[in-house]
């Protein structure tokens, strides 16, 4: 297994000069099940600007030496807002209110040494800082019988509830990506989970 050697926060310019790192992680680690991304760097450059142009915003760096090997986004849900709108609409959350945890990605070689709750710990010790009272994020579902669903496959369910994350019943925002193989984009669902801070 190799050694993450350091895991820490990245704000403004030097979140700005991580994004580029953070956007080649996202393609090659959402390659994997569930995602089966079909991802580029372009798209990624576009949906990353949010971040840049949020002062609000974090990335958590999980670095080999100098190595960016891993990372983890955050920002206010509402500089998200025309994303997930529908999604919300009608269950009377305050989104001024929440924080999302967007994407947490990391390379297979790293995992299993506590770098996921890091992840957690660092953007919601942040939320809290600005004043958040919740913090969210999404996660893909992909039907239990879906053809590339690998076998002895766990969810992080656990692991999420271990943190004090719910689902939000009937929060589910539509995502379009293209996946491995495919031509077109298609919509994915992607479950919200919140926890009050």
């Amino acid at each position: 297994m190799a050694k993450v050697t350091d895991v820490r926060p990245l704000t403004g310019v030097a979140l700005a000069d991580a994004l580029d790192h953070v956007a080649r992680l996202r393609i090659e680690v959402f390659h994997a099940w569930p995602y089966l991304y079909d991802g580029d760097l372009e798209y990624e450059r576009e949906y990353l600007q949010s971040y840049r142009d949020s002062d609000r915003a974090i990335v958590v760096g999980a670095f080999d030496k100098d190595r960016l090997i891993g990372a983890s986004t955050g920002a206010p849900l509402t500089d998200h807002a025309e994303d997930f709108a529908a999604a919300f609409e009608g269950i009377g959350l305050n989104l001024d209110g929440i924080f999302y945890c967007a994407e947490s990605v990391l390379l297979p070689e790293y995992r299993g040494q506590g770098i996921g709750h890091r992840f957690f710990d660092l953007r919601e010790a942040h939320a809290r800082r600005l004043g958040f009272s919740k913090c969210a994020f999404c996660s893909v579902q992909r039907a239990a019988d879906h053809p590339r669903r690998p076998e002895g496959y766990r969810p992080l369910d656990t692991f999420w509830r271990a943190r004090g994350y719910v689902p939000l019943p009937g929060v589910v925002a539509q995502f379009s990506w293209k996946d491995i193989g495919e031509v077109d984009e298609t919509p994915k669902p992607l479950q919200f989970w919140i926890r009050d801070l």
